[in-house]
């Protein structure tokens, strides 16, 4: 009997001239499948993994690039910190950004894990690192109809350099996690950060820095669970993500110890006058900063950078530290992709 239902059903419908209505395209599956679609790409066979030839005062070396997604409209290049840190402890964004739409690459700097590796002192400079990122944004095919930056840390000094000498191929910056001025930066270290701690343990953190043995094991004993523990990434050290205790094990030193100094407890490097502040007005892409309570830098410094730049936006992580990214993620990634979309349909 339903079979005859259906048959008179449909008689009906040819009847009046009408054929039954074919089911609406599922919009979201559409977009899903553009974003996974690789074709055309020339990085296909590698997973979006490209090493990226970039030229230097010192000769010619390889930087380590991976792409995840397709978007036209949104791809955000990621500048890890350290210096001399790698992309991993970014590898949270697998959890957000693609459900975003939003096209990312990883990027290992210049000495940094899956890069090349010179051991050349002078290539650990703030502008030829600058130089460099736009090597990679050119060889990427990143222009100002589609291409973000997102620093984090010394990622985002990075940024703020970049962003002054070529904003012209920006779409909008993200400044996270980082100061404007080093000088500031160990200013709340040392009036803020370093009173609240346990003053015995500081006194011998200082003592091995004064004799410069950052490579005592009683150095790290010490500054993990009384500092990074509490301002770096705040869960017990045995608790820390995955890609955030793999990346650090790569750190490279050599370029972290003579542009940042010995630890996150401040800056000794050779940055330690670096200061942008005064120049914040001329940053005139849409840009956001993000702060966090517990940050190693102080949050009311950055969101007064949000408001020195033209058109700034201050995103605040109320239980987050320096890698916000994991202590308060949700906050996070969600403020981060809002302003994408905000700037990519004008609504910003």
């Amino acid at each position: 009997m339903r079979l005859v239902a259906v048959a008179l059903g449909l008689l009906s419908l040819a009847a009046c001239g009408s054929t039954p209505s074919s089911p609406a395209p599922d919009s979201a599956a559409t977009a899903r499948a553009a974003y996974f679609d690789t074709t055309g790409r020339t990085d296909i066979a590698s997973g979006g993994v490209r090493m990226i030839p970039i030229k230097t005062p010192k000769g010619d070396f390889r930087v380590w690039t991976k792409r995840v997604g397709n978007n036209p409209r949104i791809k955000v290049l990621l500048l890890h910190g350290g210096p001399g840190a790698t992309h991993e402890y970014f590898e949270a964004a697998d959890s957000y950004f693609p459900a975003a739409s939003v096209e990312y690459y990883y990027y290992d700097q210049l000495g940094s894990a899956f890069s090349d590796q010179p051991t050349d002192e002078s290539l650990w400079d703030l502008p030829r690192f600058v130089d460099e990122v736009e090597q990679v944004r050119s060889a990427l095919g990143l222009n100002q109809d589609n291409f973000f930056l997102l620093g984090q840390s010394w990622g985002g000094m990075l940024a703020i350099e970049y962003a002054l000498k070529y904003q012209q191929n920006l779409k909008g910056l993200i400044i996270s996690n980082m100061v404007s001025s080093i000088p500031a930066y160990n200013e709340y270290a040392n009036t803020v950060l370093m009173p609240a701690m346990n003053q015995t343990v500081l006194a011998e953190i200082k003592a091995l820095e004064a004799k410069k043995q950052y490579d005592s094991p009683r150095y790290m004993e010490l500054l993990i669970p009384n500092f990074y523990a509490e301002h770096v990434l705040r869960r017990p050290p045995d608790q820390w993500p995955e890609p955030v205790t793999r990346g650090f094990a790569k750190l490279n030193r050599a370029i972290y110890v003579k542009m940042q100094g010995p630890s996150e407890m401040g800056a000794a490097g050779d940055l330690v006058n670096w200061d942008r502040t005064a120049d914040l007005k001329n940053i005139t892409v849409p840009t956001l900063t993000i702060g966090a309570r517990f940050d190693t830098m102080d949050p009311n410094h950055m969101e007064m950078m949000a408001k020195a730049v033209p058109q700034g936006r201050y995103l605040y992580c109320i239980n987050g530290s320096h890698l916000a990214m994991y202590d308060d993620q949700t906050t996070y990634f969600t403020g981060i992709t809002s302003f994408l979309k905000d700037v990519d349909s004008g609504k910003f």
